[in-house]
């Protein structure tokens, strides 16, 4: 009964994920902006990152200065009780001075590896920064592709619904106009057909009088 389930949960996911390339297929700039969502925000937190290391390292350098100078401090006391034949004030001041000693050496130590992980980081950050804009760029790309797909596809539309009937839609207007023109001139030629004979038969009657 398991092995059933397991294999209806897998055959869904099969499916899925199927879909999903379907769509990325359909529509390419989509996906790419998603990825390029996902990477800035990958970036950013880089960025956040080296920016927490910087801080780090700051830290672990006044730490270190902060203990060299205590240990160099003992150590001067340390001296100074010899000298002095105080012997319980410089077997203090020498345990303190290993102290701050060691502490110097951790902070140190723990410096050096702060700083060599900010360079990797930022190693990485431009890394990652050359990477976004080639896929910005790459967008640009499938943009102008895409634009010019869907001017041609819109053109071939146009181009496909005439040449059904190629000059059929320019012909039935031109028939429309010289039949319009005709109308009008046949109506302008009644209208002025009465003045024009009586004209004629005015100028008939003066040259018969002549």
């Amino acid at each position: 009964m398991a092995n059933i389930f397991t294999r209806m949960v897998n055959s869904i996911e099969a499916d899925l994920h199927d879909v999903l390339d379907k769509k990325e297929q359909k529509n390419p700039i989509k996906s790419l902006n998603q990825y390029l969502r996902q990477a800035e925000q990958e970036t950013e937190r880089v960025r956040k990152l080296i920016d927490r290391q910087y801080r780090l390292k700051d830290e672990f350098t006044r730490e270190f200065h902060k203990a060299e100078d205590f240990a160099e401090k003992r150590l001067k006391q340390a001296q100074i009780a010899e000298r002095a034949g105080e012997t319980e004030m410089h077997a203090f001041a020498m345990k303190d001075y290993e102290e701050y000693n060691t502490r110097a050496n951790n902070m140190k130590a723990s410096r050096q590896i702060a700083v060599e992980q900010l360079e990797e980081l930022e190693q990485k950050y431009e890394e990652m920064k050359h990477r976004l804009k080639d896929m910005h760029l790459r967008r640009m790309e499938l943009m102008g592709r895409e634009n010019i797909a869907r001017a041609h596809h819109q053109m071939n539309q146009v181009f496909d619904n005439v040449s059904e009937k190629p000059f059929s839609k320019f012909a039935e207007m031109e028939r429309y106009i010289d039949d319009l023109e005709y109308k009008v001139n046949s109506s302008y030629y009644r209208s002025t057909f009465d003045g024009k004979i009586a004209k004629l038969e005015k100028e008939m009657k003066e040259e018969k009088a002549n």
